[in-house]
């Protein structure tokens, strides 16, 4: 007997269930570590758990909320442009296990409302990406939490050998 999940009923579960679950792996790679260990950045990236986490962030809110749904936030991208390469990987001392997981945690919510309620060809209401639809946004979004999830497998078993999802 095969212990194999059934095959989702619909594109948007199938979209859903394989984002959720690269949410998930990502998030678990911070279970039971103090917010100085999930600080770590022990291989030679500059990556830490909690950095990694912290960027799945904001893009979960910028691919879903801004591009996708066409909300702004005051003072955020892409109003607001930063100097910094990459600053969404950037941690301050007010960034804790518990406040980023928690505002990752949030972000997916609002990723989740949009997806389950929107047509999967809806066009990005971002006029630069508005060839682009939530569908291939849900896609890139598994790519790249996928992509996040590897490091953090990587980041983790450096930081105490844990293994696995």
């Amino acid at each position: 007997m095969s212990s194999a999940k059934a095959s989702p009923e619909t594109e948007r579960a199938g979209l859903c269930e394989f984002l959720d679950m690269q949410r998930e792996a990502l998030i678990e790679k911070v279970q039971g570590l103090s917010d100085d260990e999930a600080r770590m950045t022990p291989t030679s990236s500059s990556l830490s758990l909690l950095s990694l986490i912290k960027h799945s962030a904001i893009w979960e809110r910028r691919w879903f909320q801004v591009i996708v749904a066409g909300r702004s936030f005051r003072d955020e991208w892409p109003e607001v442009q930063s100097e910094e390469v990459d600053p969404t990987f950037r941690l301050t001392d007010e960034d804790t296990v518990e406040t980023v997981v928690a505002d990752y945690r949030e972000q997916i919510a609002a990723s989740q409302e949009i997806l389950g309620n929107l047509d999967l060809d809806t066009p990005c209401a971002w006029p630069k990406m508005a060839n682009l639809n939530l569908r291939w946004v849900a896609l890139h979004m598994i790519e790249e939490t996928a992509r996040h999830a590897g490091h953090a497998d990587i980041i983790r078993e450096t930081i105490d050998g844990s293994r696995g999802v």
